[in-house]
């Protein structure tokens, strides 16, 4: 009885990269303009105090629109747009990294897994220092944020309060500030993204 699971594979060769690039683009940004006031609540409670400014997700909601606006639920948007490059270099890196180890494997579990692990290596190398410079700008001004919003920032719009927080992350961290939890990322997500393809793979009968 044939496996009715079983799903072809499509290869790097036989993607319409054009396409493919565009729509993975247009694709992940509609999801992070949606998901993004949500991302921002989240790390103003996780860094408040106690309850200090805000009491729970509503009550941030509430006194965010209140008190800054709806662009206050996109502190730091335009910035952390940047990590779109991150999600397209994991897929080219994944497929790339696929085709080299199909030089010397014909399992999909080992190309897998290799493609898998250094496709989350590179896309963190991206996503880390601009999700650190993001989160900054999150809380940059309030209560709980480590960097104070200066008037010549705040005339200059997001990318004026970004290079304020880049200056300040140099002066008080050097370069190796923008790749705090590095380490720990890794240690995430490689595993999680080396063992999540080859049992794709194995589910959809491909190994």
């Amino acid at each position: 009885m044939d496996d009715k699971r079983k799903i072809p594979i499509i290869e790097w060769q036989d993607l319409d990269k054009r396409k493919f690039y565009v729509f993975g683009v247009l694709m992940t940004m509609a999801i992070r303009i949606s998901v993004y006031p949500f991302t921002l609540i989240r790390t103003r409670l996780q860094v408040q105090r106690g309850k200090s400014l805000y009491t729970g997700t509503f009550d941030a909601f509430a006194k965010i629109v209140r008190a800054e606006g709806i662009s206050g639920l996109y502190r730091g948007f335009l910035v952390n747009t940047f990590t779109l490059v991150s999600g397209q270099c994991y897929v080219t890196t994944y497929e790339l990294t696929r085709q080299y180890v199909s030089r010397y494997s014909e399992s999909n579990t080992v190309k897998s897994l290799i493609a898998g692990g250094s496709a989350s290596l590179v896309a963190q190398s991206i996503t880390v220092p601009i999700d650190i410079l993001s989160q900054h700008l999150m809380v940059q001004g309030q209560a709980m944020g480590r960097f104070r919003e200066t008037s010549r920032g705040r005339a200059a719009g997001t990318m004026g309060r970004a290079k304020d927080v880049v200056v300040e992350i140099l002066r008080l961290d050097g370069p190796r500030g923008f790749y705090r939890g590095y380490a720990a990322s890794l240690l995430t997500y490689i595993p999680n993204s080396a063992l999540w393809w080859p049992f794709y793979h194995l589910y959809t009968g491909g190994c």
